[in-house]
């Protein structure tokens, strides 16, 4: 089998999402699958589908296209602000998709009464994570210049936290969101179809809160791939952690000094490396690299030690077993290295069912 590769475990992956499912639908969330630390694969965006998840989110409106042409018969939304050069893509693909500029949701209207195709927007509220959002005080204002607009329909806010500053999604910042909603659909006799309260961030406070407010919308990605609590990296009991695995082929096994010779100056990536002194190891190559991951954020399920990465080879160092060249060795990721992986066409995707 061809290597480096990535095998996926849809038999699990299922599992989680049903696991999710049982928590919010009984709370009346539902929740949009979000597909882009997997590249919008068909495969995997067929096991949401399937289970009835509400909607299948995307950060790229090329990911949303792809599942959508594939046959997928779901509803879209497009999680990234769009941009005013992919506005055509945007309305003829994505049903929905979160907003912070009036530029842009000017410019899918637009498009949108050009094309007899309407729009739905979410408009995100920055509730303190300074990535994306409209003010709090902002908002009111954007809410009636867009109610102004044809062609788009306001369904509902929502917000963003813990992507950029780590900011968490405490039931201060949960109460903060439903009153703003509250306020806004007084105040202009709206009734909002999705008050969307975040990202996988917000999972164990739905699990723990007794007072969700209006919030009954959330867009899931790495808790259901990962199994993880996306604010301490812990694993999440009930949720499988190992729906992933990399896998790299052993290239070179040595006995080598655990420290370089020579003059060190910076390496391939601008770093300037240290090594502890260990005499003589057993060191090995695999044909893997940071092109294809990030050699940071993959954790081995055997027991080496990663020294470090280059563009193509990852150095690792066994105290207590042989590697031999040709062996395959076994890798847990987080969700940089998941990122990556999908990205790269160099790791291949296997699907076991």
């Amino acid at each position: 089998m061809t290597n480096p590769r990535i095998e996926i475990d849809l038999n699990k992956l299922s599992k989680n999402v049903q696991t999710v499912k049982n928590l919010f639908d009984p709370k009346g969330i539902q929740f949009s699958a979000v597909t882009k630390a997997v590249s919008g694969s068909i495969e995997i965006a067929n096991v949401f589908h399937d289970l009835g998840v509400h909607s299948l989110a995307d950060s790229r409106i090329i990911n949303i296209q792809k599942m959508r042409q594939a046959g997928l018969n779901s509803q879209y939304l497009l999680i990234r602000s769009p941009m005013l050069s992919e506005i055509e893509k945007v309305v003829e693909f994505a049903d929905f998709s979160l907003n912070t500029e009036l530029s842009v949701i000017d410019a899918l209207s637009k498009q949108a009464l050009k094309t007899g195709k309407a729009h739905k927007i979410i408009l995100i509220i920055d509730l303190g994570d300074l990535r994306e959002g409209i003010l709090p005080n902002e908002i009111e204002w954007m809410v009636d210049k867009v109610l102004h607009l044809q062609g788009v329909g306001l369904v509902g806010i929502g917000t963003n936290l813990s992507c950029f500053a780590g900011v968490a999604p405490t039931q201060e910042k949960m109460s903060e969101l439903s009153l703003l909603a509250k306020d806004i659909q007084d105040k202009f006799d709206l009734q909002f179809e999705l008050i969307s309260g975040g990202n996988s961030a917000s999972y164990q406070w739905i699990k723990k809160t007794n007072d969700l407010g209006g919030i009954n919308h959330m867009r899931i990605g790495e808790t259901i791939l990962l199994g993880r609590d996306t604010l301490t990296r812990k694993p999440i009991p009930g949720l499988h952690t190992d729906v992933f695995t990399l896998i790299a082929e052993v290239i070179e096994s040595k006995t080598k000094p655990s420290q370089p010779s020579g003059e060190i100056a910076q390496n391939a990536f601008g770093k300037t490396p240290s090594f502890d002194k260990l005499g003589d190891v057993h060191r090995a190559l695999l044909a893997i690299g940071e092109q294809d991951v990030d050699t940071k954020s993959i954790m081995p399920r055997s027991k080496i030690n990663i020294l470090g990465g280059t563009s193509d080879h990852l150095v690792i160092h066994s105290e207590k077993i042989k590697i031999k060249v040709g062996e395959e060795l076994k890798f847990d990721l987080n969700y940089s290295a998941l990122l990556r992986a999908f990205t790269s066409p160099y790791v291949q995707k296997v699907f076991l069912k």
